[in-house]
């Protein structure tokens, strides 16, 4: 979908938040490609250091499709927060 690629364009630029508002737009208006927009949206979080808003939008993406690029990049951010704070468990 094209807005999708603009708006990961937006991510990839590093205008985080106006990517965040247009995911959250996107996601009240369109029926379809949510799993990408929340795997978009875990993305802009994950750029953030919002490492829980960030899992909680792949979890998201890989609720709607478990197929979702998703499922790999919420292993990694669980990887991670698992070696940041290991010490502190």
């Amino acid at each position: 979908m094209e807005q999708l690629n603009t708006i990961k364009e937006l991510i990839n630029q590093g205008n985080i938040d106006k990517a965040i508002q247009e995911l959250e737009r996107f996601l009240q208006t369109n029926a379809t490609g949510k799993d990408n927009a929340y795997y978009l949206l875990g993305n802009a979080y994950r750029k953030l250091g919002d490492w829980q808003k960030a899992l909680n939008n792949y979890q998201s993406a890989i609720e709607l499709n478990p197929q979702s690029p998703a499922l790999q990049a919420r292993k990694m951010v669980m990887d991670i927060m698992n070696f940041y704070y290991q010490g502190y468990v």
